[in-house]
């Protein structure tokens, strides 16, 4: 990560002011909030983290200045040269999380009786990793973001040749269920390979689909994730591009 900060502008007098805290310690806290769910003012001041204002502040620079994403399509590319990435075909989904304190891209939420909700939209690769991620209102329906998704892919690097960004297949739910969708994957050159409405159960595309719910799941793993806390949704989003770089190190 430290090649994608950019550097700290030299201090005008080194005696005085407070020296910034350390880059390291503070991306230990924003970790330890990530994984906890911790309120920011209650981060443990005696692990050296700095301040959780400190981290705050340095989570929304880092987010502002392209860093997570970044961080993200380094380790996309890493996987891609080491032929740990398979775009074959590609699955998409979305889940329901609620947001106590509302604030944009929040809805009624469907399923939790119409209280304040947000919806996190994942597509991954045929394994399970997370190629893009995207947040709106718990009312937004799924099919809505989908080309937004598959436009959201970057290029991925890592191999000589054109970067790769299309998969050749996607699977989804009976939710994303519309022919017009369809005409614009095949327009993009990626063939639709969605559920029809009104079949049965047992259709098989379950065996290629169970990757994303897993990825939510492991997504949902981090606590900060669960529930949404924060009113701003770049915080949020923050987040959400930081625990898919983390899957994809891990």
């Amino acid at each position: 990560m430290e090649p994608l900060l950019s550097p700290r502008p030299p201090r005008r007098h080194r005696f005085l002011g407070r020296k910034p805290v350390d880059d390291r310690k503070v991306l230990g806290g924003i970790l330890f909030v990530l994984h906890t769910a911790i309120p920011w003012e209650y981060l443990p001041q005696e692990l050296g983290f700095g301040s959780g204002m400190t981290c705050w502040r340095r989570l929304r620079d880092w987010n502002d200045a392209g860093v997570w994403q970044q961080l993200h399509e380094v380790l996309l590319g890493k996987l891609w040269a080491a032929g740990w990435l398979d775009m074959s075909r590609a699955v998409i989904d979305g889940s329901h999380v609620r947001a106590l304190k509302g604030g944009p891209k929040t809805g009624p939420s469907p399923v939790d009786r119409r209280k304040p909700g947000s919806k996190h939209h994942v597509i991954t690769d045929a394994g399970g990793i997370p190629l893009a991620v995207s947040l709106t209102g718990g009312n937004r329906h799924d099919v809505a973001q989908l080309m937004p998704l598959v436009d959201k892919i970057p290029p991925i690097k890592g191999i000589r040749g054109r970067p790769r960004q299309r998969p050749e297949r996607i699977y989804a739910d009976r939710g994303y269920d519309y022919d017009s969708y369809r005409r614009e994957l095949r327009a993009k050159g990626i063939t639709p390979i969605v559920a029809r409405r009104g079949t049965g159960l047992g259709a098989g595309l379950g065996t290629r689909r169970w990757v994303v719910e897993q990825t939510i799941a492991l997504l949902h793993r981090f606590r900060r994730l669960r529930i949404r806390w924060e009113i701003p949704d770049d915080i949020h989003e923050a987040f959400l591009t930081l625990a898919r770089a983390i899957i994809c190190w891990r």
